[in-house]
């Protein structure tokens, strides 16, 4: 076999290395860890780092390593710019050591191991610096182009990596950010049943829906039912502080519109740029008459006993932050009688691609009933089954209340 075709071979086996469909089967962690190993194994190296940048902090933070795993339980950080992991984001190109000295690196842990050279070469994610990988020699090496073409290689494999990460923590801090907002268990409260659902969109992740019940010093009960465009932790985030705001405000006024108009203060000087919509209904303390104010909210449903169920007419006022007029918000007052029940959602539950909101909201409207025998719980069940959420491809929320029959 010729000199060429044994580098040919030894290139071959390098990409293959790296490029192993296998790293995909692994979780994050174990596959950066692995992908450091066969690096390391393949270069020859001494050691072998991953540090990822926190852009809050604009900081490399040591996540993996082989050989200088002390970077990562210390928790080393370097600067943006500063050091050699630092200037390799700062440039966003590979950087070569040839021979290592104190003025090069900011980290001592690589001057303590005895590192003479070293190569780091940017990990990307659509075009943008998101962390640096980067090997060690404890004796003095000419880093060649083939190597730095195989620690990119590698660092593509990692970039990949980062961002399934990223992207598994933030829905993760999302999810649980949204459900320590959400009640664990609705109140039990005179006069009224009340049940509810809450399904997270598989296809995007978690958003801005929520739905809020309380019982209010004057003896009415609180009903809100709201949903911050977007999805993520911050639509997540935004969601929690427009659910404490409101809480506030009904404190302070017992009419649901005026409630509203200072929410909407509040999302337009501290949430500029989020669309938020709201509902906020006050139920009287016979539990006989609603009041209900609507902020580009979908109006709830509403069934009495005999009776086919209707969406209950509201008027149409703005989302939350968007109406530079500062028009007065309007409250829409209805009769709740024994045995009626009202059901509030949030459009997950009646959007679908390809169709008019409008029909799935007649879909929701046939599946309301006021039947005698009929909990909220068991209507909640019957709504969620009929309007067929197998794949939402958004949030959903529903609170049903049914208020108990006289009788």
């Amino acid at each position: 076999m010729g000199v060429d075709s044994m580098r040919d071979d030894e290139r071959l086996r390098r990409l293959e290395a790296i490029t192993d469909a296998t790293l995909s089967r692994l979780d994050t962690s174990d596959m950066l860890d692995e992908l450091l190993e066969r690096v390391r194994d393949l270069l020859g190296a001494d050691t072998a780092a991953i540090l990822l940048l926190d852009p809050h902090s604009r900081q490399l933070v040591a996540t993996a390593a082989k050989g200088l795993e002390e970077e990562v339980r210390q928790g080393v950080r370097i600067p943006i710019g500063r050091g050699f992991a630092g200037r390799v984001a700062a440039t966003g190109r590979p950087v070569v050591l040839a021979e290592v000295t104190p003025a090069d690196v900011l980290n001592p842990i690589l001057l303590e191991k005895g590192l003479r050279s070293l190569l780091g070469v940017p990990i990307l994610a659509a075009g943008n610096v998101i962390g640096v990988l980067h090997v060690g020699m404890l004796t003095p090496y000419e880093f060649g182009a083939d190597d730095i073409q195989l620690l990119e290689l590698a660092a593509d494999r990692a970039g990949a990596a980062g961002q399934i990460r990223s992207q598994k923590l933030e829905q993760a801090a999302a999810l649980a950010l949204q459900r320590s907002l959400l009640p664990s268990t609705l109140p039990q409260v005179p006069g009224v049943d009340l049940a509810a659902r809450y399904v997270p969109g598989h296809e995007f992740g978690i958003g801005g829906d929520w739905y809020d019940v309380f019982t209010l010093p004057s003896g009415w009960l609180g009903v809100v039912i709201g949903d911050v465009s977007g999805h993520g932790l911050a639509s997540a985030v935004v969601m929690g502080r427009v659910r404490s705001a409101l809480r506030a405000y009904t404190l302070i006024t017992d009419d649901p519109a005026e409630a509203l108009s200072l929410l909407d203060r509040k999302v337009r000087h501290f949430e500029a740029g989020s669309l938020t919509t709201a509902l906020y209904a006050m139920i009287s303390p016979d539990r006989g008459t609603v009041r209900i104010s609507t902020a580009g909210h979908l109006p709830p449903v509403l069934a009495l006993p005999g009776a086919p169920a209707t969406a209950v007419r509201l008027p149409a006022d703005p989302p939350l932050g968007v109406d530079i007029r500062h028009r007065p918000r309007r409250a829409t007052t209805i009769e709740l009688p024994p045995g009626a029940a009202l059901a509030f959602f949030t459009d997950g539950l009646v959007e679908r691609r390809g169709e008019l909101i409008d029909i799935g909201v007649q879909r929701l409207t046939a599946a309301v009933t006021a039947e005698p025998a009929e909990t909220a719980e068991t209507l909640c069940a019957t709504i969620m089954t009929i309007m067929d959420l197998d794949r939402p491809t958004d949030d959903v929320a529903l609170l049903v209340v049914r208020r108990f029959d006289d009788h």
